[in-house]
């Protein structure tokens, strides 16, 4: 299978301080290199730059300003890849860093040449790791935490699996922070308005919130590809994913 994996600040940070979650994220990276090395192609959307950045920075919260966001996208990019790198190495597998803009998916000649980028990093045996590039660009910013930037990936690629990792279990038919009786939609069939308006009263995490996660599996599975969004709390639950096991919720693909 080839499966675009997306990791959002939530899951790679810890709550009460901003600064990484090591034991997540080296788990995380463990289960992504058993799956790469089952045969699976891999890629990893991922999050974070601009909280860790500001964690490194010594800020106590992440800047209000774009120009301070941007900034601290530019130092923590580099910490999350030294991260990544530094524990994909540790099972021999080799990463790569690819930061774009959501315009470079809508020109064709650079499309292809993203394309082409892709298929020979993972022809290579690499796993692209992608991020929207923070620092020059303000549309993730703003519109999401990388949400819509992995459903881009995903058609792009003709991934056979989107899966999104959050910091809730799935998509619940109300916010379960406020309801306790709140139940949890384990399958999609088609995303409606009723669905999208459960998405938008069903509380927000990460930057993006449950709407920009929505939007992204619209996108996705009118592409042909899945989606699951899942909690990122415990990774080895990939497993049950990528076995077609009951978890978080599925939104089914539309048939082209």
């Amino acid at each position: 299978m080839r499966i675009v994996v997306k990791v959002g600040t939530s899951t790679l940070t810890h709550k009460n301080t901003g600064k990484s979650n090591i034991a997540r994220i080296a788990k995380l990276v463990s289960v992504l290199a058993d799956l790469h090395n089952m045969g699976h192609d891999v890629v990893l959307v991922s999050s974070g730059a601009i909280g860790i950045g500001s964690t490194k920075l010594g800020l106590k919260e992440k800047p209000e300003t774009i120009k301070g966001q941007q900034a601290a996208a530019a130092i923590g990019q580099v910490e999350l890849m030294f991260l990544y790198d530094k524990l994909f190495s540790e099972y021999g597998i080799v990463v790569s860093q690819l930061l774009f803009t959501s315009d470079v998916i809508h020109h064709r000649e650079s499309r292809q040449h993203m394309l082409d980028t892709f298929n020979q990093l993972i022809e290579y045996g690499a796993i692209p790791i992608v991020n929207e590039n923070d620092s020059v660009s303000i549309e993730e910013l703003v519109n999401g935490d990388n949400d819509g930037l992995s459903a881009l990936v995903a058609t792009l690629i003709k991934a056979d699996m989107l899966i999104m990792l959050t910091d809730t279990d799935g998509l619940y038919d109300s916010n379960p922070n406020e309801n306790k009786n709140a139940k949890l939609i384990s399958w999609v069939e088609e995303i409606t308005p009723e669905i999208e308006a459960v998405a938008g009263s069903a509380g927000k995490s990460g930057t993006g919130g449950f709407v920009t996660k929505i939007e992204a599996a619209k996108h996705a599975t009118s592409g042909g590809v899945p989606v699951i969004i899942m909690n990122g709390e415990k990774p080895t639950r990939l497993y049950k994913a990528i076995e077609g096991k009951e978890i978080g919720t599925y939104f089914e693909a539309r048939k082209k």
